[in-house]
């Protein structure tokens, strides 16, 4: 009977530590970037942070997907922290195929910010893999 408590005690716990952290997450809104120079410079350090250590979102997948070398990219981001495009600037240096797995993998990323709406933000970014 005591074991039977405990174990709805503990479900109860968990079930509430999950709704907290749940309700934290929802709460928590992007924060608004305006000006290109803050959303530039603030999408370069993200960028840099989630391709680089083991630990980055973007540097999982590049690992996963076996691509390696130097990409430059043009980058728009668009409100929301969306990817709007991502156009490769290589000049042939990789191949197409991995430019081209890079490319889905940035298109598919969300920044941690938002820019002003009705608004898209271009600039150019190297990925050191």
């Amino acid at each position: 009977m005591k074991q039977h408590k405990h174990r709805l005690v503990m479900k109860q716990f968990a079930v509430i530590v999950m709704l907290l952290v749940a309700a934290t997450a929802y709460g928590q809104k992007k924060q608004l970037v305006e000006y290109r120079e803050n959303i530039v410079a603030r999408a370069a350090a993200e960028l840099d942070s989630v391709s680089s250590g083991p630990e980055g979102i973007i540097y999982k997948q590049v690992l996963e997907s076996g691509i390696s070398g130097q990409y430059v990219f043009d980058i728009t981001i668009r409100e929301k922290g969306e990817v709007a495009t991502v156009f490769v600037v290589n000049d042939g240096v990789n191949s197409i195929a991995m430019q081209n797995r890079l490319k889905d993998i940035v298109k598919r990323y969300r920044f941690s910010f938002k820019v002003p709406k009705g608004k898209s933000y271009k600039f150019q970014y190297t990925f050191n893999l």
